[in-house]
């Protein structure tokens, strides 16, 4: 039934037909009850993992007690909740003193506001993004994302972004930041001051690719020389995935807007934009939509932003430093085969320098059992994202897995 009325653009449905049915922490489950280890979180929305059992209790409760479900943009006892817990557990620490937005929870909406909103306060046009760089679907966000669209879409998208070369992009000798530097002080550049530059610390569907701390710093003071608004998107980043609960804490910046992660609230559909005080200008009701109000993800948001305060989730590090060990010795056991491993924290990729190699193994693992997927832009990179909360058992089991679907390819090239 899916296969036939669901729309095309739906490709796991047919590459894959698979229906799953169940889940607890890293561990999903089939209409069949087969078993199958989640290396994917769900692109890196279940970062906390399926059904959380302090989550799920709290929105059975919610539930239970006949709480309002949806308010639009209007004030909820949930919401409320919710900001004075994320406020005082998560920016209050960091000395962030931003305002929080709720938009839209659609893949991209906030990145897309966030443009806006630099566009009009500095009263310029031009952003400039980076190379690999992803940002989301919708059309806005889809203008810095540096995957090509096709042709016909490309003028009105692209027409006020500039791509600049990231961090390394010419290898290690080349410092990229000195390279914008030189076109945004040189009037005759034919690059114009930017309002904004977009930027993901860890380009996770660009390959990823890793930014140095000491790169994003230069970034920061660039844009402090400028003028230029900073904005850190943190959608795959954010929530203790790649260190701290914001990746960009380990560089000390204080981006004037961000872009909060897809897993705040655990899988249910929230979109957060983090911006300076001074950047909250709108008109009335201008930034006003049916989903900004959705109660059971204030209710799961606040539980998780409790957990995190308590240290629930402090063993990450043990975890990281598994997948980091397992996956880094990896190239020494293949030699002679052009297999190369990036990552840090929680987000690993391993890439085949082979075209539509990350996909080959994303489907053999799928037949042994493991949800791995590619890079969206790069399908000769195989992204390795367990959920942060995956017990090491499971994540042992997940990666001697992950290594005999790569060890069949390796071996056929």
């Amino acid at each position: 039934m899916l296969e036939r009325f669901e729309s095309v653009v739906q490709n796991d449905v047919r590459t894959a037909p698979i229906v799953f049915d169940r889940a607890s922490g890293s561990e999903i489950f089939d209409d069949n009850g087969n078993r199958y280890i989640d290396f994917h979180a769900a692109g890196g929305s279940l970062s906390f993992g399926h059904n959380n059992d302090k989550v799920r209790s709290a929105l059975i409760d919610y539930l239970n007690n006949d709480r309002i479900l949806q308010t639009c943009d209007r004030a909820s006892a949930a919401k409320r909740k919710f900001v004075e817990v994320f406020v005082t557990a998560i920016l209050a620490p960091q000395k962030l003193n931003h305002k929080i937005l709720f938009t839209d929870p659609a893949s991209g909406t906030a990145a897309e506001v966030a443009l806006r909103i630099a566009r009009r306060h500095k009263k310029r046009a031009s952003i400039v993004a980076f190379t690999n760089s992803s940002h989301g679907l919708t059309e806005g966000a889809l203008s810095v994302t540096a995957k090509q669209p096709p042709r016909f879409e490309s003028v009105s998208m692209r027409g006020h972004t500039v791509f600049m070369p990231y961090c390394d992009y010419f290898g290690p000798n080349l410092d990229t930041i000195v390279y914008l530097k030189r076109y945004l002080e040189d009037s005759a550049s034919g690059v114009d001051l930017p309002a904004g530059i977009i930027v993901e610390t860890m380009q996770v569907h660009g390959g990823m690719q890793i930014a140095s701390l000491q790169w994003l710093k230069g970034l920061e003071e660039l844009c402090r020389r400028f003028g230029v608004l900073l904005i850190v998107d943190e959608t795959h980043t954010g929530c203790g995935r790649a260190g701290g609960y914001f990746s960009f804490e380990q560089a000390g910046l204080n981006p004037d807007i961000v872009v909060a992660s897809n897993a705040v609230a655990g899988g249910l559909p929230i979109s957060i934009l983090l911006l300076r005080p001074e950047l909250d200008h709108w008109q009335k009701g201008e930034q006003i939509g049916i989903f900004q109000g959705n109660s059971l993800a204030f209710v799961a948001g606040a539980e998780l932003v409790e957990l995190w305060t308590k240290g629930s989730f402090r063993d990450v590090e043990e975890r990281s430093k598994v997948l980091r060990e397992t996956l880094t010795a990896a190239p020494a056991l293949f030699p002679n085969r052009h297999l190369v491993v990036r990552g840090a924290g929680m987000n690993w990729a391993l890439e085949f320098r082979r075209p539509g190699a990350a996909s080959v193994v994303s489907a053999w693992a799928l037949e042994h059992g493991l949800l791995v997927e590619p890079a969206r832009h790069r399908d000769d990179v195989l992204l390795v994202m367990p959920p942060i909360t995956i017990g090491e058992n499971v994540l042992r089991e997940g990666l001697e897995r992950l290594h005999e679907v790569v060890a069949m390819l390796l071996r056929h090239q």
